[in-house]
């Protein structure tokens, strides 16, 4: 799908910067489990936003914005996990839980600026 609509680009390019992190740390048997649920929650929330394009009302569109919310929420603490058992350094961690800090930013103000507009 081409587009111009930035969080479905940002997110998409976090779901990549996911599954390359799942990639190095599946070499990792001892942290198999967290790298799946890294993969599952960050991965997922693109696709949330993917399925929102296509919402069929505005609550929907609201609702499929809240679940990858939600899912950017749950990486981040994956991702808090995987750093403070320093299975990821610093510079890993402060890289990509930023672009998960900036990807729940921007679908907040989304799902705010759709809500009010609903209320009008």
């Amino acid at each position: 799908m081409k587009t111009d609509n930035q969080v479905l680009i940002d997110s998409k390019a976090f779901a990549l910067r996911i599954i390359r992190l799942y990639k190095y740390l599946k070499e990792d048997k001892s942290v198999i489990v967290l790298s799946k649920q890294v993969l599952r929650s960050g991965t997922s929330i693109g696709a949330n936003v993917r399925e929102s394009v296509n919402a069929q009302s505005r609550m929907d569109f609201i609702n499929k914005l809240n679940i990858a919310l939600k899912e950017a929420n749950e990486t981040e603490y994956w991702l808090e996990l995987l750093h403070e058992s320093n299975i990821i350094d610093d510079n890993q961690f402060e890289s990509i839980y930023n672009d998960c800090g900036k990807l729940a930013a921007t679908l907040t103000k989304i799902i705010k600026t759709t809500k009010s507009g609903a209320e009008k």
